[in-house]
């Protein structure tokens, strides 16, 4: 039997695109098709966009979905194509269509439905129920749906011990955080070496909203070898020939794939595909292994992609931004030029009595580095006016948050002015550690479209910084921002660290609490400061009602602020804190 030439498309859909993500697919089938490829594959849900959340309660939306599928399918000659839409066959299932040579061959229902974290499958769809095979003259392969594949058994082993299979492809939109690649190709590394089976695993790339699309689609040996790997954060096509007769000798000569006997909750259905008539067989490129990105640039990728996608998706021109000449507005400037082109970004500096100069010239140097718009609008007259308004009512009241709080709604007023007026939108600052301790001014430097830093800590914004100066081998971001105290400069000689912990010591317990759900106890009990860990947690308890007024920004831990993160806003619950 002669090798299969795979192709797997990660490509970048738009939720409720349902022309223009059929066309993407078009083009990835005639591209496969050219490379040379037999069996092309595509994400999850690549059809609709995922996730598309209540569109999928529109009959109309479905409907539209399942035609262009089919329309897919009669254009799928010569070859087989795998990929991913919803599919209403009296309930309504997360589908894999199994295209073949000009029709639909199959329908594959994803059995595990995710509903936790930023999942919701439960809410819109039914449960498969079996799984199937595709005898593609004699090559006999399995189709799987995202979660499907995260568990030992299941549908993958099933389709390998029980049907024979000797590739187990999974369609996939599995959202990015940290870290996350590397566990996902070991899992994928395991299913293959356990089933003694290829693993074909292609995922989304892009940006939805809150969510962030990695691509990392990847190709697995029947040992768990890597085979070949599509680039983090871009759109690609991954092309490898498998010999069919690899999973057989692999199953043969390892007593762990004799021994190991999963237990099946079905046997896999068979489908014969009928042979390809005429079908050719041109040179396939060699398979590829991208190089993985370090830590930080995957974070950084991630928030270039997660922004560059929303605004662009949503339709707006351009973005506005409130340059403090402080490292949170600066590392957002930056993201933002390199998500959206220089040209397209509008830095405006709104100082008051309180600004200091060099705050005012890092801020126009950064806007010149960057190549991007730059004003200045002081708005000393503006809080003026706004404290004589309130000065009858004020009275003698010594100077507060009242009076600072005014300053940042100030800059969220002019800032979305300029929106309306120019069709940008504005982009706030703040970051994961101030979102979550409500070290930020409703109305004012929350005012905005999208919040692209706030699921980074203030630790990391430092290392983002850092790492981006280092890769234009110049300061984009002034060396005198990465180094001053942060201070968000609306009283005199104010810091961060004059209202919060220093961010050192405030980021591992916002961490421990949010992303590990850790109570106070168990803080203190693992060694982290009594008096900090109180602090904060109470901090983070308390302004939940600030956090669900807050924009959308990109997820890149393990939890978000957002579809994450599910408090109710009046909430009197006390987690025990050790000395309660």
């Amino acid at each position: 039997m002669a090798g299969i030439r795979l192709a797997l498309c990660q490509i970048n859909p738009t939720v409720g695109d349902i022309g223009g993500n059929a066309g993407k697919v078009l083009a990835g089938i005639a591209a496969a098709r050219k490379a040379g490829a037999e069996l092309v594959v595509f994400p999850e849900m690549v059809l609709s966009g995922y996730p598309p959340e209540d569109l999928l309660i529109k009959p109309d939306f479905v409907a539209a979905c399942m035609e262009r599928a089919r329309e897919i399918a009669r254009e799928s000659r010569g070859l087989t194509a795998v990929f991913g839409c919803p599919w209403l066959e009296g309930d309504l299932q997360n589908a894999a269509v199994v295209a073949h040579d000009g029709v639909v061959a199959g329908i594959v229902a994803k059995r595990y439905l995710p509903n936790y974290g930023v999942f919701d499958e439960n809410r819109y769809f039914a449960a498969g129920r079996g799984s199937a095979v595709f005898d593609r003259d004699g090559f006999v392969f399995g189709v799987s749906v995202c979660e499907d594949i995260w568990y030992p058994g299941g549908p993958p082993a099933e389709q390998a011990h029980g049907g024979g299979a000797r590739l187990l492809i999974n369609i996939s939109a599995s959202p990015y955080h940290r870290g996350k690649g590397a566990a996902r190709e070991r899992m994928l590394a395991t299913r293959a070496s356990d089933n003694g089976a290829f693993v074909a695993y292609a995922n989304m790339v892009g940006g939805q909203d809150e969510l962030v699309f990695d691509g990392h689609s990847v190709v697995f040996g029947p040992d768990g070898t890597l085979l070949a790997r599509g680039r983090q954060f871009a759109e690609d096509m991954v092309l490898c020939e498998l010999d069919p007769g690899l999973p057989t000798r692999r199953r043969l000569l390892d007593p762990r794939c004799r021994k190991w006997e999963p237990q099946l909750e079905a046997c896999p259905d068979h489908v014969a595909l009928a042979p390809v008539a005429g079908c050719t067989r041109a040179a396939l490129a060699p398979a590829s292994v991208a190089p993985l990105l370090d830590d930080v640039e995957e974070v950084y990728r991630a928030l270039v992609l997660g922004t560059g996608d929303y605004v662009r998706k949503s339709g707006f021109p351009g973005v506005a931004i409130g340059l403090s000449g402080g490292i949170d507005s600066s590392l957002t400037a930056v993201i933002a030029a390199d998500a959206l082109g220089p040209e397209n970004v509008l830095g405006v500096a709104m100082p008051t009595r309180f600004s200091s100069d060099d705050s005012l010239e890092d801020a126009q140097a950064l806007a010149e580095a960057l190549g991007i718009e730059f004003h200045v609008v002081a708005i000393e007259e503006v809080f003026k006016a706004f404290l004589g308004a309130l000065s009858p009512l004020f009275g003698d009241r010594p100077f507060d948050v009242s009076e600072e709080n005014l300053q940042p709604r100030i800059r969220g007023t002019l800032l979305m002015a300029l929106s309306n007026k120019f069709g940008r939108l504005v982009l706030t600052t703040g970051n994961k550690s101030e979102v979550g301790v409500g070290y930020s001014t409703l109305y004012g430097d929350t005012a905005g479209g999208y919040a692209v830093i706030k699921d980074v800590p203030k630790t990391l914004v430092y290392a983002l910084s850092r790492w981006r100066n280092a890769q234009a081998g110049r300061d984009l971001i002034p060396e005198r921002v990465l180094v001053k105290p942060p201070t968000a400069e609306l009283r005199p000689n104010q810091k961060d660290s004059d209202s919060l912990p220093e961010y050192d010591d405030l980021d591992p317990v916002l961490a421990a609490y949010v992303e590990q759900g850790l109570s106070p106890s168990a803080m203190v009990a693992s060694g982290m400061d009594p008096a900090v860990v109180d602090r904060v947690t109470r901090l983070v308890d308390r302004n939940e009602y600030k956090r669900r007024q807050s924009p959308p920004g990109p997820k890149i831990t393990t939890r978000a602020f957002g579809k994450d993160w599910r408090l109710p806003i009046v909430n009197r619950y006390a987690p025990p804190r050790g000395g309660d």
